[in-house]
């Protein structure tokens, strides 16, 4: 009772927590419910099955799960005959998916899908797609097609494939998307099993068709039913949801940071301020163990009721975060917006648990208060460092500086990461040891201003010399807000000059030859253009001779495998190795490796070279023609053409371009969307940060109405406080913007140089001038006015507080 009492009676000492938790809780509710909404869906053309039968799965080089190996002809042919004669299956049928898109007008037709748009004419059935005219294809040069694409019975219809354009006659339509072939040619298309559906009968029961198949299957692959066939996706789509998981982490990540940060400064701040009550409580007898349960307890229901409030705003939210990954297109096709339990409930442990984990620190303070401190001024006891601080300061700057550090080292996956990372533990530190720099940074920046007269600079001045832990935990949120916005701006802006330069330089004088409008280069495409780098990529499994074998499929690793045909690699039987994949592969120069391919055909490959790795010529590079005969559906990569050979862009669905337009092009790619993350994670960051500073500001003016009133009844007008006031937030705020910059450099430098030495060229540090200056004008602007409002408020009644002063005084 009595910490409600408190809450009650304190309660604007405690806005600015609440209003932290609920803005905190609001985001993290938000993109969870994003999150568990954006899980794999069954795709609408596996509705008709009861069940699928996979291939085993086998690991990636980390030893995570990774694709699963396709069943050969021969593998998959007595499993499939076992498969449907489980009583209850109507048919079991072998599905297929491989490159097809229409080519109308002279160009291809846009279809996000059309890498495995491809499938044999059994598969309507898994949807169940129905014929709405003509009949089902017979011959190698039919087709059945989507009644959308606007191609009648009966039409001459040009289709890209791996090989290229290749006329096919429309035999018939089908309500669904996808073009349907006869069951041979897509078996040549693609001779390896990935998927078997099991077409239940009408009331059959799927539970016992899912256990006899998979009795059926043993050791040798998995039945998933129900949810569980959302495993296969279209790669398009999966794309989609990964970078959607990506951008929504890192906000759900950098708000956590932030509540904890903003929510520990805010208690730290408040609890500081009621040294005089905590003393007067010491004084009646209270133990330090019940200030800690109190503080704790206050904490815990201001996290409450910022959660629950929270939980409410970030559903509203909601479909405003799915607005926005929608128009970034990071979001699967036809997603909607459904809430579960537990985003709700983690968001709000989260809320309770870092309001109380923040006010650990300012309850453990507050536990040490005497009771003397009852007779004395709330803020007297604020000066310097204590040794605990220090210890903690320095204990969080070691890390974040090695953080920095290691930027400069780390991979290109794992660079931005370090740098957040680093940056993060920067802002620790320096919120930490602020209180050393606000001292000396307060003289120097008023020494200009105290010959004039004025006595607003000397009572800033002795304001931040007397209390500097108080002028720290303002300027905490301000460190934050500009730091995030420096450095993630700061990557945007590095990035943007590094990686065209880079890919430039390593593409000069060369024509590049890009797919425009299809999902990769064809036959047609490569053979248009004999000359220069083609590689072929396929994904293979090392390690494995049969998809069928258990404990050999377990142990496989798959791996991208470039065909080449450069002479110095297009070797049969041979295999080159980059220096990091064989020692991952624990293969040496020499070694024989089976290999098992896309078709399900095992290879066994010498490794004929071990060369440092080289990104432009691969990890894993054997013959195109191998590739090429066991992944007939692989499509080519970007062809590059050396200088003094004519590049072709006479087949539709191709561009030419020159070193610096295919780098400008393909950074442009992904700058988009980094630029567009960049820009919500600094909203994110400020935002937050904003409120944090305006309630931080507000908090500090409220509980300084004893000073203001004994200033007042000395002969200071409103006016001169008023402007004291001012001076003084913005002062701190300007301390904590030149903090948030400082922190920043060492990563941002560090991910220079690591980009210099990723693109082989000179990159130095960029900042970007204008979010800097939005960021400290936002804080500003929110900052000041919050002050001075609550120290005008407080003025309306100061002379009562300075009559009551002059009272006391002897």
């Amino acid at each position: 009772m009595l910490i409600l009492a408190n809450v009650r009676e304190r309660w604007s000492g405690f806005l600015g927590a609440f209003v932290a938790v609920l803005v905190g809780v609001a985001l993290i509710t938000t993109t969870l419910v994003i999150y568990d909404s954006a899980e794999a869906e069954v795709q609408p053309r596996y509705e008709g099955t009861a069940a699928l039968a996979l291939p085993k799965r086998a690991v990636d080089a980390d030893g995570s799960p990774g694709d699963r190996m396709p069943w050969s002809e021969a593998e998959a042919e007595p499993i499939v005959s076992g498969l449907a004669e489980i009583p209850g299956v109507a048919a079991a049928v072998v599905d297929r998916s491989f490159y097809a898109q229409a080519i109308k007008d002279g160009g291809p037709v846009t279809d996000e899908g059309a890498l495995e748009a491809g499938h044999g004419f059994s598969s309507t059935r898994t949807a169940p797609y129905e014929l709405v005219s003509g009949r089902a294809p017979a011959a190698a040069d039919e087709v059945v097609v989507d009644r959308a694409l606007g191609a009648p019975v009966g039409s001459e219809l040009t289709v890209n494939i791996t090989r290229g354009r290749e006329r096919f006659r429309v035999v018939g339509t089908v309500d669904g998307p996808g073009y349907y072939f006869s069951e041979e040619f897509a078996a040549r298309q693609r001779p390896g099993v990935a998927a078997v559906a099991l077409i239940p009968e009408k009331g059959a029961d799927t539970g016992a068709i899912t256990a006899a198949a998979r009795k059926v299957l043993g050791d040798g692959g998995t039945v998933v039913s129900g949810d569980g066939r959302a495993e296969l996706q279209p790669a398009y789509i999966e794309h989609k949801r990964f970078l959607g998981v990506q951008l929504i982490s890192a906000m759900a990540l950098l708000g956590l940071f932030t509540t904890v940060f903003v929510v520990a400064s805010l208690l730290v701040l408040s609890t500081g301020m009621r040294r005089r009550e905590i003393g007067l409580l010491r004084t009646l007898g209270a133990s330090p163990r019940q200030i800690r349960r109190m503080i704790l307890g206050e904490a815990a229901v201001v996290g409450l009721a910022g959660s629950i409030a929270g939980c409410a705003a970030g559903v509203a939210a909601t479909p405003l975060l799915l607005s926005l990954l929608e128009g970034l297109d990071v979001t699967p096709p036809g997603m909607e917006v459904s809430v579960t339990p537990w985003p709700l409930l983690t968001a709000s442990a989260t809320g309770v648990g870092v309001s109380v984990i923040g006010a650990w620190t300012a309850g453990r303070r507050a536990a040490g208060v005497a009771p003397v401190e009852a007779l004395l001024d709330s803020r007297s006891a604020d000066r310097g460092m204590g040794r605990g601080r220090w210890i903690a300061g320095l204990s969080v700057l070691g890390p974040g500086v090695l953080l920095a550090v290691g930027t400069a080292a780390s991979s290109a996956d794992d660079r931005v990461n370090t740098a957040i990372l680093a940056t993060m533990a920067l802002i620790v530190a320096a919120a930490l040891l602020a209180p050393v720099l606000v001292g000396p940074v307060g003289r120097l920046l008023t020494a200009p201003f105290r010959g004039g007269g004025r006595a607003a600079p000397v009572l800033i001045r002795a304001e931040l010399v007397a209390h500097p832990r108080r002028a720290a935990s303002l300027a905490a949120p301000v460190i934050a807000a500009v730091g995030f916005a420096v450095l993630l701006s700061g990557m945007v802006e590095t990035m943007r000059v590094a990686y065209p330069a880079g890919e430039a330089l390593k593409v000069a004088s060369q024509t590049i030859v890009t797919p425009d409008g299809t999902p990769g280069n064809t036959d047609e495409v490569v053979a248009a253009n004999p000359v220069g780098k083609a590689a072929l990529p396929t994904r293979a499994f090392v390690g494995a001779e049969k998809a069928g074998d258990a404990e050999n499929a377990g142990t496989a690793t798959v791996l991208d495998v470039l065909g080449s045909r450069d002479p110095r690699w297009n070797r049969p039987g041979e295999a080159v190795l980059g220096a990091k994949k064989a020692r991952e592969l624990g293969l040496e120069q020499g070694q024989e490796v089976p290999v098992r391919f896309a078709d399900g055909a095992t290879v066994t490959l010498r490794v004929a070279q071990v060369l440092p790795d080289d990104p432009a010529r691969g990890d894993f590079v054997v013959a195109r023609d191998l590739v090429r005969a066991h992944d007939p559906a692989a499509l080519t990569d970007d062809i590059f053409v050396p200088d003094g050979a004519e590049a072709s862009d006479a087949v539709p669905g191709v561009a030419l371009h020159d070193a610096a337009a295919y780098a400008l092009a393909d950074y442009e790619t992904d700058a988009e969307l980094t630029e567009s993350l960049a820009v919500m994670l600094i909203v994110v960051a400020v935002g937050y940060s904003v409120i944090a500073v305006a309630n931080s500001m507000a908090m500090a003016a409220h509980g300084r109405r004893r000073d203001f009133g004994v200033m007042r009844s000395a002969g200071g007008t409103v006016r001169q406080l008023l402007l004291a006031s001012a001076g003084e937030t913005a002062l701190v705020v300007l301390i904590g913007a030149a903090l948030g910059v400082l922190v920043t450099l060492p990563p941002l430098a560090g991910m220079a140089a690591g980009l210099s030495e990723a693109t082989s060229s000179d990159v130095g540090l960029h900042l970007n001038p204008g979010v800097l200056a939005v960021a400290v004008v936002g804080t500003l602007v929110a900052a000041v006015p919050a002050g001075i409002a609550v120290t005008a408020k407080t003025l309306r009644g100061p002379a009562r507080v300075g009559a009551r002063w002059r009272a006391r005084r002897p």
